[in-house]
This record gives C-alpha cells, structure tokens and sequence, in this order.
C-alpha cells in the first residue's frame, strides 16, 4: 500500500442510489475518489432511476440504514460527512439522533449537507413532512447546506427569483443556526449568462454573504452537480481545507467536470456531470463579488460607501518576478539590504511612534536612491503623502482603506491573501501583487489555522502563471527551494535574514536559490 492510500481521509456519504448512476451515492463515491479521499456508504433509499426520470423512491427501512452507520462509525470514522437524499422525516431524525450521539462523544466532525428534495427533472424526492424536520432537527447539526434554489424555496417556504428574495430565504432558513448556507444557483439567472452561487456563514456583526459568480456552461451532461458538489466540499474539508476554500475549490470541480465531461452517449436524457479532477485553470473558479463593483448592483450586494473608495487595475511592478523579499521593521535594514543588492522591501513597523511618518519619509528617500520596490505595510495615506512605490495591505484593511486614492496617486498595491477564497477576492481589484501565506507557520504571527504547505501554494500558483506572486511565512533556507520549486516569483522573509547570524551570506544564499 502507497502512502498515499494509506493516509488517505475517510469522507461518508448518507444518500440515496442512483440506479444510473450518475447522482447520489455513484456521484459521490466517484467524487471522493477524485479528489483523494476514501468514500463509504450508508444508503437511505435505493432510487429507480435513469437520464430520463425517476420511476420509484425506495426508502431503505431504518434498522437498515442505523445498521450501516453503527458498522461504519465502528471501523471507519469519518473525517467529514456528506448528507445527500433523505426520504422522510423518520430517516431524518434517525440521522440527526446519530450526528447528536458522535457530538455527544467528543466528535468534531464536519457535517454538509445537501438538502435534496425534488430531482432535477421535477420529481419530488421526500415527503411533504420532511423539510420541517431538516429545519428543526438537521440543521443546528449540519455546519454547511447546500441547497439548489427550489431546494431553498421549499426549506424557507417562499419564492426565490431574485438575489434579494435569495439572500431573504437564506437568512430565514438560518435563523439563529450557526450552520453556513451555499445556494447553488444553476436554477436562477439573476443575471444573464453567469450562474451565481450565495455562500452565508457567520452571524450578527461577523455576517458574510458572498456571490460566487461564474459564466454559464451550456451542456447536456449536468446530472448529479448537486451531490458533485456537496461530496467535493466534504472531502476538502477532510484535507483540512477552511470552508471557505472548500467551496470555491468545489464550485471550479463542478464547472470543469460541466466544461470538460463529455458523456453524450449515456442514456436519452441529460448524462452525468464529469469528474475530471483537480481544477487547475483560473477559469473554473468563481468570481467573488466586491461590494463597491458596478456589477455588485445586480446582486443586492451594492455599497455606496464602498463604492468610493473601490478601484482595480493597479499599475504593474517592471517584472512579474520580484525576487526575494525581506520585510523588515526599521529604516536601517531598509538602506543594509538595498547596499547588497536586494530590490523588493517592505517596510512594517508593528508599533508605530511619533515619528512614524518621518520614518516612512526617510524610507522612501532611500528607496529612490537606490531604485527600490519599496512597499509601506499598512500606511497608506502617510505612503502616499511621501510618493513611496507602493503599499501592501491585509485582507481587512481592503475594507477600509481609500484604494481610489491610492490608484490615483498611482502606488503599486500588494495584498496579503490566505487561502483560495481570499485568492480569488483580492484578484478581483488587480493588485500589482498577490501575497499568499502563511506557508508554514511563522513566530511573527499566529497563522496556524491558515497554513498553506508547498502543495497548496503549488495549486494557487498554477492559477495564475504570469501573475506577481509573493510566497510569505515562516519560509527558511531550507525551505526556500521547495518554495520556489511551486511556480511564485518572489520569497518574502522576515527572520530568515534580520535573524541570521550573517545577514549578507543570508541574502546571497536565498538570491541563489530564486535565480536557480
């Protein structure tokens, strides 16, 4: 046995079968596999189905269906769990009385569920009673759903043909759960062309509700995307993958297996959705929608605030490869690191004095003589008073921060990013560079809950190949060759030279490695 096989994750699947094969417990065993997970069953109704329809729903009794999740839960327990068709409001409380027990245990294991209730061709999936059950019982154990449109329309009881009824019946069906909601929005088009996918999560002042925008795909073969999709999103989470993440990755999945899977031949009807793994192309993957865009306004996501302040396209650095990168927190590393050689700074000072802005002014005096990149972390307004060349800002401080000004007064712009959802939101306003991280974990800051590791930043470099990209976090010597093996241009360090013993052999060693 590889090693590979050896540690790969456990993901469940509670969900019906697909007689053809293309949605249900087939779609998510494919799924699973896919994306390098190891798939188990537990079947609650066996479907007869085909591309044209679903002929009969046998639910599966439920000492039957409590049998197979003891025996699983006994052998193989799981790292995530997938909930797909559930018949009747019986299955559901015996699902929900089964999560309540493992919580009960001790047990964090993430749960989504995929509230399927009616077949993509029409057909009701589950009983009249069910959906109060989901709501009542299901959800408060669930920490992510995914229902289609009409799913939501039947779990919130209202229409959904618009984005503000959409955002409506979410925030309903929520209620005061924690559990975080993706309405996949193949069903509406909100706007002509795209299909449009509302990820809610978090509550009171901590509410997010993002639209993950992508063109339309126009294709025969879209059977099984939901269960697809839910079982994509279960077996990133069992990787360690932050929800969020999960959900962008997942949405690329399905919208490469919709481009790519050519399945024409199977079956009269509409064929199965492609499992055509790893999303590697930009293309695939969602746009997240910023508030102050123009196309916000078709989304009820608009902020007029936000607005004023919002801008992209950033003028570019004079190479996509800025080298290494040390960011350091006084004006004398700045003047050391320019006399051997170093191009790219950052200047962060954590605890600014009264004399911040005339070190920020004597900063970007020496960047100039020396014809440095010289990036202000944090500082932007004082930046642009100086004429620095650019600034560098956190995800948070995008919300905040007067990017017009900042384009007008044209800095360069660089923006931190954790994560392929952060990824993907920050290139929506075309920085100068994107700043991926943490890499491994650093004693500069606590990132342990948003560590990349060399094979995610190798998948978000390969998204954008002849982008600016800074790999950040806790990266050494020994680290820098693996580092830079992934495709990114440029190394930011902070104590792999400030703390070496001989800055300067440190600097020559990390040069040598990027310029290999």
């Amino acid at each position: 046995m590889s090693s590979s096989q050896q540690f790969r994750p456990i993901v469940w699947t509670i969900a019906g079968s697909d007689s053809g094969g293309g949605a249900g417990i087939q779609a998510d065993l494919l799924t699973m596999h896919d994306l390098g997970v190891h798939g188990c069953s537990a079947i609650t109704a066996n479907t007869a189905q085909n591309t044209l329809g679903v002929p009969a729903i046998n639910p599966v009794a439920d000492a039957a269906l409590q049998s197979q999740l003891e025996a699983l839960f006994a052998d193989l327990k799981p790292a995530a769990i997938k909930i797909g068709l559930l018949v009747n409001a019986a299955q559901v409380r015996l699902v929900a009385d089964f999560l309540r027990a493992m919580k009960a245990r001790g047990e964090a294991i993430p749960v989504v569920y995929d509230p399927v209730a009616v077949a993509s061709i029409g057909t009701p999936l589950t009983e009249d009673s069910t959906g109060e059950a989901v709501l009542n019982d299901l959800l408060p154990l669930c920490d992510l759903l995914t229902p289609n449109s009409v799913e939501l329309e039947w779990l919130a009881g209202m229409p959904v043909d618009s984005a503000e009824k959409m955002l409506t019946a979410t925030r309903r069906v929520r209620g005061e759960h924690a559990c975080a909601l993706l309405v996949t929005g193949g069903h509406l088009e909100i706007e002509p062309g795209v299909t449009a996918d509302l990820l809610s999560r978090g509550a009171g002042e901590s509410l997010s509700e993002d639209w993950l925008i992508g063109k339309k795909i126009e294709t025969l073969n879209n059977h099984g995307t939901g269960c697809t999709f839910s079982s994509a999103i279960a077996a990133l989470l069992a990787q360690g993958y932050p929800l969020t993440d999960a959900c962008v990755v997942a949405n690329a999945y399905v919208r490469r297996g919709l481009r790519l899977g050519g399945s024409g031949a199977i079956g009269a009807g509409a064929g199965p959705v492609g499992h055509c793994g790893w999303p590697t192309e930009l293309r695939d993957y969602p746009e997240v929608l910023v508030a102050g865009s123009e196309r916000a306004q078709r989304f009820a996501k608009y902020s007029e605030p936000a607005a004023l302040k919002w801008a992209a396209e950033f003028a570019q650095p004079d190479s996509n490869r800025l080298g290494l990168y040390p960011v350091v927190d006084s004006v004398d590393w700045i003047e050391k690191l320019a006399k051997e050689g170093v191009r790219t700074l950052q200047l962060r000072i954590k605890q600014p004095g009264s004399d911040l802005r005339a070190q920020i002014a004597q900063a970007v005096s020496i960047g100039r003589h020396y014809n440095l990149r010289l990036f202000i972390n944090d500082y932007w307004d004082i930046a642009i008073e100086c004429g620095a060349y650019g600034v560098h800002l956190g995800q948070e401080d995008l919300q905040t921060a007067d990017l017009n000004a900042i384009q007008r007064a044209g800095l360069k712009l660089g923006i931190s990013t954790h994560g392929f959802f952060e990824l993907l939101y920050a290139y929506q306003y075309r920085p100068s560079y994107l700043a991926i991280g943490a890499i491994y974990a650093t004693n500069t800051k606590d990132m342990s809950s948003q560590l990349q590791g060399p094979d995610k930043l190798a998948r978000m470099a390969a998204l954008l190949p002849d982008y600016p990209l800074v790999a950040i976090g806790g990266i050494t010597l020994d680290r820098a060759q693996e580092v830079a093996a992934s495709g990114v241009g440029s190394i930011a360090v902070v104590s792999a030279i400030t703390g070496a013993p001989n800055y300067r052999e440190a600097v020559a060693q990390l040069r040598a490695v990027l310029e290999q």
